[in-house]
């Protein structure tokens, strides 16, 4: 049910450190980030291919990681290059590594053919690591599947009612309707609410007087990142024609990496570009999508929770529905096709593998 031929989201490059391990699992997969000596990441499988013991608990030594269950000591690339007491290492003695990536602040991880890694796929979120913007590094768990939190994101109306007093502002901002195009690899949504309230949110921040015209432009791209123009600026002065005077500007960057087939990571960050100098502003910002982001799981978990209970329930759609139903086809869509794939691999290729 997971893509794998993809660039997920791993972590913060901020949370691996010179000295750190940090273990996460991804797709169903235990993997264990850290970095060498030149500080560029690594990623392993957390487990010892000897007896299945996590490296995330062994010890790094230069560029090398050592196994603290038996002393196997790995290389960079996973290559077994010590066993105590064992002279010949055959070369099937090595742990499975990952493509990783640092960019933007954000580690990226491949979790499928690694031939197939090319970091020109990788989103751009440029406002991360940009002078011009301001932002807090976020993290949350669900314990829910990955594609009900992206439901969540596909359909914006939900703010006025899920996050009345934080992200959301007047339910005149869902009477407006989205404007939804597919891309050969995700969604993009435009939804303009004019002549509205700012939400309390942007109150806090930066006041308006009068009432504001509003924006949500994102790109909801494979296999779960979110990348969003927002903002408002005052009713009038031309904001739906390229005009951002006196604009509240923002650049959602949201990513959700499945941990599990019932649970998931979710990093996020909503940069500004207004009152960079205000460290205040930024930290306010960040805490009002820190309370709005715990509503989403609240209302997300209690839905997991109901549909759980009868696995057979019919969602009937609506036509807010349609991006979050362009979404998921594409989904399947991709994981068929790289079932496919791996169906259609000769034979013989297959057994090597298993026989190595």
């Amino acid at each position: 049910m997971f893509i794998k031929n993809c660039w997920y989201v791993a972590g913060w490059a901020s949370e691996v450190g010179a000295d750190d391990f940090i273990a996460r699992t991804f797709i169903g997969v235990p993997v264990v980030m850290w970095r060498d000596s030149g500080g560029r990441p690594v990623a392993f499988e957390d487990r010892c291919c000897h007896r299945g013991a996590p490296l995330s608990m062994g010890r790094r030594e230069g560029d090398f990681l050592r196994c603290m269950y038996h002393g196997l000591k790995f290389d960079r690339d996973g290559a077994c290059v010590e066993i105590p007491a064992q002279d010949r290492i055959p070369d099937s003695v090595r742990v499975n590594t990952f493509p990783i990536v640092e960019r933007h602040k954000w580690l990226w991880i491949w979790m499928g053919e690694a031939g197939k890694a090319d970091p020109a796929l990788i989103p751009d979120t440029p406002w991360l690591s940009s002078p011009d913007w301001r932002h807090l590094e976020g993290y949350t768990h669900y314990d829910t599947n990955y594609l009900l939190i992206a439901d969540n994101l596909l359909d914006l109306a939900h703010l006025p009612y899920v996050h009345p007093n934080t992200l959301g502002g007047p339910a005149a901002y869902a009477e407006s309707p989205a404007q939804i195009e597919a891309l050969d690899n995700g969604v993009r949504v435009t939804r303009w609410a004019m002549n509205i309230d700012a939400p309390p949110f942007v109150q806090k921040v930066k006041h308006y007087d009068g009432k504001v015209d509003r924006w949500n432009k994102y790109d909801f791209v494979l296999p779960g990142v979110f990348l969003m123009d927002s903002g408002m600026a005052p009713t009038g002065t031309g904001a739906a024609e390229g005009k951002r005077d006196n604009a509240a500007e923002f650049r959602g960057c949201q990513a959700l990496t499945p941990e599990t087939e019932n649970s998931t990571h979710y990093f996020f960050c909503h940069p500004h570009n207004f009152a960079v100098d205000q460290p205040e502003v930024t930290a306010s910002i960040h805490q009002s999508v820190v309370v709005a982001f715990e509503e989403d799981r609240r209302m997300i978990t209690a839905q997991s929770r109901s549909l759980g209970l009868k696995p057979d329930f019919n969602m009937i759609p609506i036509r807010a529905d349609r991006a979050l139903g362009l979404f998921r086809s594409l989904v399947k869509k991709t994981v068929d096709g790289e079932t496919a794939a791996i169906s259609a691999a000769p034979r013989k290729n297959i057994a090597m593998t298993e026989a190595l």
